[in-house]
């Protein structure tokens, strides 16, 4: 049975990215969603560390954030659509971050509205977990697809080179057949 969401689930998958192999968000946006401070989110992280071991959170390095900020800014201005819904905080839009974002996978996110203990944590974790559900289911589908093209094109692939050859033999016995007869050679024995 499925809810209306809050927030339509595009808006939240166009914010899952995938970073180290693993699709996440991050903790500016988890932030947005679940309608707290950036900087109170990571507080109770930071509160509740021994519940976010690496395969649920990790803070990015300086290269990943600096790749990161340069696809948003080349992106189009409906990257900020899902921020810009919500109130920002003054804290958040004076002076930038200090730190460099946490990175959370879908457990990690799902613990974060564990610990943040709000109603709307616990309803838009369950969009936010429908989200990276939604990204999987879609991603095998495609994964699968790949895989039968690959097989497909291998297979046409060994079976031309094969048929390239018969052709090959067919076309010069058919070239033999069509070449003018040569010179035709009596036989027996010549007089002059």
């Amino acid at each position: 049975m499925k809810s209306d969401s809050i927030v339509p689930a595009e808006r939240i998958e166009s914010r899952i990215l995938i970073i180290r192999g693993q699709r996440v968000m991050l903790d500016q946006d988890l932030a947005v969603l679940y309608e707290v401070e950036t900087k109170a989110l990571n507080q109770a992280v930071k509160r509740n560390i021994n519940r976010f071991p690496d395969d649920f959170a990790f803070r990015l390095t300086n290269e990943e954030w600096k790749c990161l900020r340069s696809q948003f800014a080349t992106s189009k201005p409906e990257s900020e659509t899902l921020r810009s819904q919500f109130v920002t905080s003054k804290n958040e839009t004076r002076g930038g971050r200090q730190y460099f974002p946490t990175a959370f996978t879908e457990h990690g996110a799902l613990m974060l509205a564990n610990i943040l203990r709000s109603d709307r944590a616990a309803q838009m974790s369950i969009e936010v977990i429908r989200a990276f559900i939604h990204l999987r289911r879609t991603s095998a589908s495609h994964e699968a697809l790949a895989k039968e093209s690959k097989e497909i094109k291998s297979f046409v692939l060994k079976h031309a080179q094969k048929s390239d050859q018969e052709f090959r033999r067919v076309w010069n016995a058919i070239e033999k057949l069509s070449a003018p007869p040569a010179e035709e050679r009596r036989i027996g024995f010549r007089v002059d």
